[in-house]
């Protein structure tokens, strides 16, 4: 019964819930509250995945404690010992991942130092922009997060975009910087790069990205209109499309990013945002318990 109960709720978690979260606009009205729920429903579907693999292993080796069982306890008498004493199992599952993600995300540090050393060569401080320029002429727009962080514009860019456009560019990277949003789309990176075919973790973590971005917008706001930054996302992005003739205005790589950039200037012509609701932090935050809670419930 237990193991049945948790192969449902990776169903529900894993595939079901994923496709019907996909570009809610609820969601997107609170990106970082949404882009926190992306990551538990990622971490609550790992711990479910931990205990329905243990009790797929020793189905009878346990018996359902009830909430009480989390509480400490001594030792039965009887031959089986409540699941909930195997609480150290979890923790080493969780050591793994933890360790796992901190892989990843040194590869990804030593990646950016490397990309940091070779900027601070050949691009050139501008401190009018508090940012790096470099001599290329595609219009591109980017930091480099972490300890040194860097806020990085082309000469394309500088061209591209007029001065408020410009500043509302620089602060939306800011934003990046200031929100520490590398550390969000770590965990996401790693779960999709264990379980990519799943739809949890192909459809969380470009959701993620792309409500960090719209994250990093409501900061830009602060320091523009929305207007200028809607029109500077659609100028950057735009540059990168091929025209009505076959050619290309720019590269094409920011042509694969077009589809969000639409999405948030959408997002930008609505009026408002969402409120911050206290229920709904205490929400994502019980998710990741949530299958350990299912397992533990008491049934004939």
């Amino acid at each position: 019964m237990t193991l049945a109960l948790l192969v449902l709720y990776l169903v529900v978690t894993g595939v079901l819930l994923p496709r019907r979260l996909a570009g809610s606009a609820r969601l997107q009205a609170r990106p970082a509250a949404g882009a926190g729920l992306w990551l538990a429903l990622m971490a609550s579907f790992t711990v479910a995945l931990l205990l329905a693999a243990h009790h797929a292993v020793e189905p009878f080796a346990h018996e359902p404690a009830g909430l009480l069982g989390l509480l400490p306890h001594a030792e039965p008498a009887g031959g089986l010992l409540p699941h909930t004493h195997d609480w150290w199992l979890l923790a080493a599952a969780g050591a793994v991942v933890a360790a796992l993600v901190t892989a990843v995300g040194v590869r990804t540090g030593r990646a950016r130092r490397r990309h940091r050393a070779v900027l601070d060569l050949v691009a050139v401080r501008d401190g009018r922009w508090d940012a790096l320029v470099l001599e290329h002429a595609h219009p591109t727009v980017y930091c480099l997060p972490g300890r040194r962080s860097r806020v990085v514009l082309s000469r394309g860019t500088l061209r591209l975009l007029d001065e408020r456009q410009l500043a509302a560019a620089v602060a939306h990277e800011h934003g990046h910087i200031r929100g520490r949003h590398h550390l969000f789309r770590l965990p996401a990176d790693t779960f999709a790069l264990l379980l990519g075919p799943l739809p949890l973790a192909r459809l969380g973590r470009s959701e993620v990205a792309l409500l960090l971005e719209m994250a990093a917008d409501d900061a830009a706001l602060a320091h523009a209109s929305r207007g200028e930054l809607a029109s500077a996302l659609y100028a950057l992005a735009t540059a990168g499309v091929p025209s009505p003739g076959g050619g290309v205005a720019g590269g094409g790589a920011l042509g694969v990013a077009v589809t969000g950039v639409l999405a948030r200037v959408r997002r930008l012509a609505r009026p408002g945002g969402g409120r911050r609701r206290p229920a709904w932090r205490l929400g994502v935050l019980a998710l990741p318990v949530l299958p350990y809670l299912l397992a533990c419930a008491p049934h004939p």
